[in-house]
C-alpha cells in the first residue's frame, strides 16, 4: 500500500494549465505538420479540387491536406492520438472546476466535451477516402456538438475577466468565420469561380486556430489546480461564482435570466417533446387533408365535390355549444386521441376513404387544440407551454420535411415503399399522447380579465385566420419561399439546401422572441416591419426578396403567441371558429388565383398573389388591433412565474436540438455538382420530357421515387417537368424536384415561381446550367404558360434547352399567341437548341407549324409519330440519334417521350432510319424497356426505339 501523506504533501506536482497547454501544443503540431508535409510533397495535388489547380488554387483545404495523402495523413493522425490523453483531461478538469451541488448543466457540457473527442477521432481515423458517408457524420457531429459545448463553456466559466473576455473573442471569431467560408464554399461548388476554394481554405484553417484556441485559454483557470489532484484555491466546492452565477444574479426577475437557471429534470425534457411532438401530428394533419382534396379536382380536371372536405378544420364552431365545449375540455386526451386516426390514413387504399378519415382527424384535432388553448386562459404558464409546443410543432414539422426533401414522413400520401415512417411515427405519437395529456385541473367556464376589456372577438378571429393562413402557406416547408424569390442560373440567391435552414432558423428565433417579449412582437412597429417583409418577398427576388421572406418568417412565429393569447380571453367559437372560417376563405382565394380558369369567379382574382399577401398581412393587422386592446389592461412587467421560466427552458432545448438538426441536414443536403453524364465517352446526350402531375400517381400516392427509378433506368441526361410545381396549400407545399435531383444527381431548375401563377415547369441536369431565364407566354384569357430557357455546357459545347407548357385546350388564341413568342424565342438562340414541351396540337397542323417553321430552325424529332397532342421533342444544329416513347404505368396519365442526340456531331443533311444493331451501343437506349417492360414501363406505341444514322 502507498504511503500515506499529509494534506499539502505530494510526491509530484504539475499544474493543471499545463493540460491545456500540452493539448494546445499537440493539436496544433497534428495540423501544422502535416501542412508542412503535404506542401514539401504532393502541393499541386493537394491543391487541386474537382474544377481547378495550381495557380487558380494554391493553398490546400484542411481535409485535402490531413485525408488524402501519405505521409501527412500519418503526421495528422500520430499528434492527434497524442492530443487525446491531454484532451480527456481537459474535460474532466474543466468539469472538476465546474461542477456544483444541485448543477446538471457541467454534467452536460462534459457529456457534450466526451462526445466531441470521440467524434474529433471518428472524422480523423475514418476519411472521406475511406468512407465518405461516415466521415461526415463524424464530422457533423463534432461541428454540432461545438455550439453547446463553446456555450456551455461560456457559461460556466469561473469568474475570472481575462479567461472570459478571451473565450468570447475566440468564439466570436470561430462562429463569424463560419459565414465567409460558407460563402466562399458555395462560390466554389455552385459558382465555380476559380480561387474561390483556396480563400474557403484560408477560413477553414482559422476554424482549427480559432477551435483549438478556444480549449486553450483554460489554462488560465487551471491555474488552480495542481495533478495530483489538489484543488488548492477550494474552486471545485463551489465556493466561488461563476459568470454564469453573476449574469443570473444580475438578471433575476427577467424572463432570459429566469429559464435557464433552474435545474434539469429528464421527466420534464421528455413531457416538453411529447408536447411538441403532438404539435407536429397537428401540422401534419393539417398539411395532409389539402394535399388529398387536390387529388380530385386533379384528376376531374375541374371541381369534383371533393373540396367541401376543407370546411372540416372549422369544427371549433361546435364549441359554440356548451355542453360540447366543456365535455371537449374534460376530454381533451380522447379528442388528441381520436385526432390519430389522420395518422393511420395510409393503410386505406381507396383514396376517397383515405380524405374521409384525414377529414375527421383534422376535424378533431382543431377541436382537441382550440380546446386546449381555451382550457388554460387562466392559467398562463401552460398556455404558453401549449403555444410553444404548437410553434416547436409546426418548426419540427419543418425540419423533417427538410430532411426527406420536402414530404413529410407521416402523411397519408407516403408509406413505407415510398418514404414513408408511417408505424413508428403513429407510435411515438401514441405515447406522446398519453404521456403530455394528462389529467389537470381545467375549466370549461368563461374568463373574464379583471378589467373586462377583451378587445374585439371578430378582429381576434380574423386575425388567428390569417396568422394561420400565413403559417400554413409560407411556413411550412423551408423552401417554399425560397421558390418565390428563385429567378434562375447562375445563382444569384438562396438556395432549397442549404439554405432552408436559415429560414427554420428564423422561424425558431421569432417563436423564441414572441415569448419572451410579447408586448414588441405585438406591437404596430413590429407589424410593420413584418409588412415590409412581406412587401419584399412579393416584389423581389433573389437575396432581396430573401431577406424580406426571413422578416416575415421571424415575425409570423412571433406574433403567433400573442394573437392566441388574445383569442383564448373569448368564447372560442368566436375566435378559433371564425378563425379557421377565415384561413378558409383565404386558402380558396390563394387557389383562385392560379386556378382561376377552372372555378367560378376565378378571373375576378386572376394571378392576384399581391392582393392576397395585403389580405392576409391586414388579417393580421385585425388580430394584432384587438391583441392591443386586451393587452392594454395588463401589466408588461408582470414577474415570470417559477413553472413558466422552468417550462421555457425545456421547449427551448427542444427548438435547438431541431435547429442543429436542420445544421445538419442542411450540411449532408449541401449540392456536390460534380455530376456526369451517363455515357460521357459517347458525348450522347439522352433528353426527355414527362408531365408529371404534381407528383401525385394515380392512386394517390407520391411518385417521386418511382419517378427517379425509371429516370436513373432510362439513363436520361436532361429531362423537362411540366405541372411540376407543388409549392401550394392544396400541393403540400413540396417539390418533386428536390428528392430525384439529389438522389440521382442533378443540377435542377424551376420556374417561373408560385407567385408567378403557372403549373410549373422544371429543368434536370446532368451538365452545368450556365444561364436560364423565366419566361411567361401572353396568356390574354387561359391559363398562363411557363417557360425555361436554358443554356447547358454540354461536353465543353453550349446548348439550349427550353421547357414549355402551352396552355389548355379551351383558348386557341392563347395558344397560337403562345407558338409565336416561343417561335421567336427559339429562333433568335444561334446555339444548338432541345425543345422540350406540351404544345395540344396535331402534328403537322395548327401551331405545329409555327413551332416547327423556317422562323424557328426548329425540326421535330420524328414528324412521322402521328399518334402525338401533348408533348413534343423537337430539336435544331443537332446529331439526333434515336427517339422512344416509354409507358408511364400508374405515375401520371402522360408518357415519357426521349431523345437521343450527339454533340460535336455535324446535324447531316440527310437521315436515314436504321436498326438497332446498327447502333453503337453507347447510342442505345436501354434494353430494360423491351416487352413486357419492368414495373409497367415499356417502350410503345412503335414497342420499341427508333435510331437514325
Amino acid at each position: 500500500m502507498a504511503p500515506r501523506y499529509k494534506d499539502g504533501d505530494a510526491v509530484v506536482a504539475i499544474n493543471g494549465k499545463w493540460v491545456a497547454w500540452s493539448h494546445t501544443l499537440f493539436a496544433y503540431a497534428a495540423f501544422i505538420s502535416a501542412l508542412i508535409v503535404g506542401v514539401a510533397l504532393h502541393y499541386h495535388k493537394i491543391v487541386q479540387n474537382e474544377h481547378y489547380g495550381y495557380p487558380d488554387e494554391w493553398f490546400p483545404s484542411v481535409s485535402a491536406t490531413i485525408g488524402d495523402r501519405y505521409p501527412e495523413r500519418s503526421f495528422f493522425q500520430v499528434f492527434i492520438a497524442i492530443t487525446s490523453g491531454p484532451r480527456f483531461a481537459l474535460v474532466f478538469l474543466w468539469y472538476i472546476l465546474t461542477s456544483r451541488p444541485n448543477s446538471t448543466l457541467p454534467k452536460l457540457v462534459a457529456g457534450v466535451g466526451i462526445f466531441r473527442t470521440l467524434t474529433c477521432g471518428g472524422w480523423t481515423y475514418v476519411t472521406s477516402t475511406d468512407d465518405h458517408d461516415w466521415h461526415d457524420i463524424f464530422m457533423i457531429s463534432y461541428l454540432v456538438a461545438t455550439l453547446p459545448w463553446t456555450l456551455g463553456c461560456l457559461a460556466l466559466s469561473p469568474n475570472n475577466r481575462r479567461a472570459v473576455k478571451y473565450r468570447k473573442i475566440m468564439a466570436s471569431l470561430f462562429f463569424g468565420t463560419l459565414v465567409p467560408l460558407i460563402y466562399y464554399f458555395i462560390q466554389h461548388k455552385v459558382h465555380k469561380i476559380p480561387g474561390a476554394y483556396t480563400k474557403y481554405a484560408f477560413f477553414e484553417w482559422s476554424l482549427i486556430l480559432f477551435d483549438v484556441g478556444f480549449d486553450a485559454i483554460t489554462a488560465l483557470d487551471f491555474e488552480s489546480f495542481e495533478l495530483v489532484v489538489r484543488d488548492v484555491k477550494g474552486v471545485s466546492r463551489g465556493q466561488l461564482k461563476t459568470t454564469a452565477d453573476s449574469v443570473l444574479e444580475k438578471e433575476k426577475g427577467k424572463s432570459v435570466g429566469n429559464t435557464f437557471g433552474e435545474g434539469f429534470f429528464w421527466t420534464e425534457i421528455i413531457d416538453a417533446a411529447s408536447d411538441v411532438y403532438n404539435g407536429f401530428v397537428f401540422w401534419t394533419i393539417v398539411t395532409a387533408l389539402p394535399v388529398l382534396v387536390w387529388y380530385f379536382p386533379l384528376w376531374h380536371m375541374g371541381i369534383s365535390g371533393y373540396e367541401v372536405a376543407i370546411v372540416c378544420c372549422t369544427s371549433p364552431l361546435l364549441l359554440v355549444i356548451p355542453s360540447l365545449r366543456y365535455a371537449a375540455t374534460k376530454n381533451l386526451r380522447l379528442l388528441h386521441l381520436a385526432s390519430l386516426v389522420g395518422l393511420l390514413a395510409y393503410r386505406f387504399q381507396d383514396p376517397a376513404n383515405r380524405l374521409f378519415v384525414t377529414g375527421f382527424a383534422l376535424a378533431t384535432t382543431c377541436a382537441a387544440w382550440t380546446t386546449g388553448f381555451f382550457a388554460e386562459r387562466a392559467n398562463s404558464p401552460r398556455l404558453e407551454a401549449r403555444i410553444m409546443a404548437w410553434g416547436v410543432g409546426l418548426i419540427m414539422s419543418v425540419v423533417a420535411k427538410f430532411a426527406c426533401k420536402t414530404n413529410n414522413p407521416l402523411w397519408p400520401i407516403v408509406h413505407a415503399e415510398n418514404g414513408g415512417w408511417n408505424k413508428i411515427g403513429i407510435f411515438i405519437a401514441l405515447f406522446a399522447v398519453l404521456r403530455s395529456q394528462r389529467g389537470s385541473n381545467t375549466s370549461g367556464g368563461d374568463y373574464l380579465p379583471a378589467s373586462g376589456k377583451k378587445g374585439s372577438s371578430l378582429l381576434a378571429g380574423i386575425g388567428f385566420g390569417g396568422l394561420m393562413f400565413a403559417i400554413v402557406s409560407l411556413l411550412t416547408d423551408s423552401s417554399t419561399m425560397i421558390s418565390w424569390v428563385w429567378d434562375g442560373y447562375p445563382v444569384r440567391g438562396p438556395l432549397a439546401a442549404p439554405h432552408g435552414a436559415l429560414t427554420i432558423f428564423a422561424m425558431g428565433a421569432g417563436l423564441v422572441y414572441g415569448i419572451f417579449h410579447p408586448a414588441v412582437a405585438g406591437s404596430w412597429t413590429a407589424f410593420g416591419l413584418g409588412s415590409l417583409g412581406a412587401a419584399l418577398l412579393t416584389c423581389y427576388h433573389h437575396w432581396t426578396g430573401y431577406y424580406g421572406a426571413l422578416a416575415l418568417a421571424f415575425y409570423i412565429m412571433a406574433v403567433a403567441p400573442v394573437l392566441i393569447v388574445s383569442s383564448v380571453r373569448h368564447s372560442p367559437a368566436s375566435t378559433f371558429g371564425i378563425g379557421f372560417v377565415v384561413y378558409v376563405f383565404l386558402l380558396l382565394f390563394h387557389v383562385w388565383v392560379v386556378a382561376y380558369a377552372f372555378v367560378p369567379g376565378g378571373p375576378l382574382v386572376r394571378e392576384h398573389t399581391d392582393w392576397l399577401m395585403i389580405t392576409t398581412m391586414l388579417s393580421i393587422g385585425a388580430g394584432v388591433f384587438s391583441a392591443a386592446t386586451s393587452n392594454s389592461t395588463r401589466s408588461r412587467n408582470k414577474p415570470v412565474s417559477p413553472n413558466s421560466k422552468r417550462q421555457r427552458s425545456y421547449y427551448i432545448y427542444v427548438l435547438a436540438a431541431l435547429q442543429l438538426l436542420s445544421v445538419s441536414v442542411a450540411y449532408l443536403r449541401f449540392p456536390t455538382n460534380d455530376y456526369t453524364p451517363h455515357h460521357k465517352e459517347d458525348k450522347v446526350v439522352t433528353a426527355g420530357i414527362w408531365t408529371v402531375h404534381f407528383g401525385l400517381d394515380n392512386n394517390m400516392w407520391s411518385s417521386e421515387r418511382r419517378m427517379r427509378d425509371v429516370i436513373g433506368e432510362l439513363e436520361l441526361d436532361v429531362i423537362g417537368f411540366l405541372e411540376s410545381d407543388n409549392q401550394r396549400i392544396i400541393m403540400g407545399n413540396k417539390d418533386v424536384t428536390q428528392f430525384i435531383a439529389e438522389d440521382l444527381g442533378y443540377y435542377s431548375d424551376f420556374g417561373p415561381g408560385p407567385n408567378k401563377h403557372t403549373w410549373g415547369s422544371a429543368l434536370l441536369s446532368k451538365f452545368p446550367i450556365v444561364n436560364s431565364t423565366h419566361h411567361l407566354l401572353p396568356s390574354p384569357v387561359g391559363e398562363l404558360a411557363p417557360a425555361i430557357h436554358a443554356t447547358l455546357d454540354m461536353y465543353g459545347e453550349m446548348v439550349d434547352v427550353v421547357v414549355f407548357h402551352s396552355g389548355q385546350e379551351e383558348d386557341p388564341e392563347d395558344r397560337r399567341l403562345q407558338s409565336e413568342y416561343l417561335s421567336k424565342l427559339m429562333g433568335d438562340s444561334p446555339r444548338p437548341l432541345i425543345l422540350l414541351s406540351y404544345l395540344v396540337t396535331k402534328p403537322l397542323e395548327g401551331n405545329y407549324n409555327t413551332y416547327v417553321s423556317e422562323r424557328s430552325q426548329m425540326k421535330d424529332i420524328d414528324p412521322t409519330d402521328w399518334d402525338r397532342w401533348c408533348e413534343y421533342l423537337l430539336f435544331k444544329k443537332l446529331h439526333r440519334t434515336g427517339y422512344a416513347r416509354i409507358s408511364r404505368d400508374t405515375i401520371t396519365d402522360t408518357e415519357i417521350q426521349v431523345g437521343k442526340f450527339v454533340i460535336g456531331e455535324p446535324e447531316p443533311e440527310t437521315e436515314m432510319r436504321i436498326p438497332e444493331e446498327m447502333v453503337p451501343v453507347g447510342r442505345r437506349f436501354p434494353a430494360l424497356f423491351r416487352g413486357e417492360g419492368v414495373r409497367g414501363h415499356r417502350y410503345h406505341v412503335f414497342d420499341e426505339p427508333r435510331y437514325w444514322q
